[in-house]
């Protein structure tokens, strides 16, 4: 019996001696593979020849406790990285031009990104000013990432969107458009454009986005909408003495009202958001339109499209419902009434488009599509 055991306890002992031994080999291997690790953090890859010291001026313990693009703040990029990049910023990388200068897509650590950049000298305000708009954060707004200050040059790094701007999806060109957005694809896009201006009016003290138009209204590979260059007109303003110069450019995006840059209020961006409405609904460039520097004259100018059925986009034929039309129109001549205090504030533009989208997908869904065919009357201008 005592034979019996003690075979049971040496047993017992070689197998506890062995999870021993087992136990320290795991935690050897571990240890080993976070200094390989830490190793490579720096550039995010094993590959050595890979981009380096991606949190420069962050901190000596930020390679390893910071991630690439962390949820707060903005990185600093020094310029050879952007220029990896970008190609050297060459033309293959350039995707189009923006109120801050030409847009390039890049590639930064396997990560997708829209580098915009403008000539000017490193500036303090730009730095406090770009590290404020890094911290703002929702759904419908495209982040800002990093920014840059060298070699005669001030960058920004947003995220990148691969369906870009609604004006690729929008405008009737008179071809045949690969991309079919119905009735209420166009108003969810609407809706989540309202949103994200919602918050910026949200913020204490709100920031308005000054420069809102359908280029500015970007798409991801859902069609979720988020608003682009946001704060961008006021860090321009900061930055030039003389205001920005794409203020002074003809903008139909504009408030007419807006007699002076400095008197800008939240009003004026549900004007912007109003001719944003306007061209989902037409289909069209805004900038076509004479009839928008009056109020009066847009109102007649809709009301006789109206009477003709020529004012809704025919790609919009047999996707919406009569109620769900009429209300989007009545809605967008509400946000570009005149005067601005007739206007709704872009939270009750919010819960409306939001009221329209949940009634149009109901009956849509379980009614089939609408009619193409529009009875206004004079309903609509009460």
């Amino acid at each position: 019996m005592l034979k019996s055991v003690a075979t049971i306890a040496g047993g017992a002992a070689g197998a506890f001696a062995l999870m021993a031994i087992f136990v320290g080999l795991l935690w050897f291997c571990k240890s080993q593979c976070k200094n390989v690790l830490n190793k490579n953090s720096e550039t995010g890859s094993s590959d050595p020849s890979a981009l380096v010291e991606w949190n420069r001026g962050a901190g000596p313990s930020s390679a390893t406790d910071q991630p690439l693009f962390g949820p707060h703040g903005a990185r600093h990029f020094t310029m050879a990285e952007l220029e990896l990049a970008t190609r050297q910023f060459s033309e293959s990388s350039l995707i189009g031009y923006g109120s801050f200068g030409p847009v390039y897509k890049g590639l930064l650590c396997d990560t997708v990104v829209a580098i915009k950049r403008r000539p000017g000298p490193p500036r303090q305000e730009f730095v406090v000013e770009v590290n404020y708009l890094s911290e703002i954060r929702h759904r419908n707004l495209v982040t800002l990432l990093g920014y840059c200050q060298e070699s005669g040059s001030q960058i920004l790094v947003f995220e990148y969107l691969p369906n870009g701007n609604m004006c690729n999806h929008l405008y009737d060109t008179g071809r045949e458009s690969s991309t079919k957005l119905e009735f209420k694809q166009r108003v969810s896009i609407a809706l989540g454009a309202a949103k994200g201006l919602c918050h910026l009016h949200s913020l204490r003290p709100p920031l308005l986005h000054k420069n809102f138009k359908t280029a500015n209204v970007l798409v991801d590979e859902d069609f979720i909408a988020k608003v682009a260059d946001v704060g961008i007109s006021t860090l321009l303003e900061k930055l030039e003495e003389t205001g920005p110069s794409h203020m002074t450019n003809v903008n139909v995006f504009r408030d007419p009202e807006l007699e002076e840059p400095g008197a800008f209020t939240e009003m004026n961006d549900v004007y912007s958001f109003g001719v944003f409405l306007f061209e989902l609904v037409t289909g069209q460039e805004a900038s076509r339109i004479a009839s928008l520097g009056s109020y009066e004259a847009l109102i007649e100018w809709v009301r006789s499209r109206l009477s003709l059925n020529d004012f809704v986009d025919r790609r919009l034929v047999g996707t919406f419902t009569t109620d769900g039309i009429r209300d989007l129109i009545r809605l967008t001549l509400q946000c570009m009434s005149s005067p601005s205090r007739r206007r709704p504030k872009m939270e009750m533009v919010m819960v409306e488009l939001e009221r329209i989208h949940e009634k149009e997908m109901a009956l849509t869904t379980f009614m089939g599509e609408g009619t193409a065919t529009i009875t206004l009357g004079s309903e609509l201008f009460t």
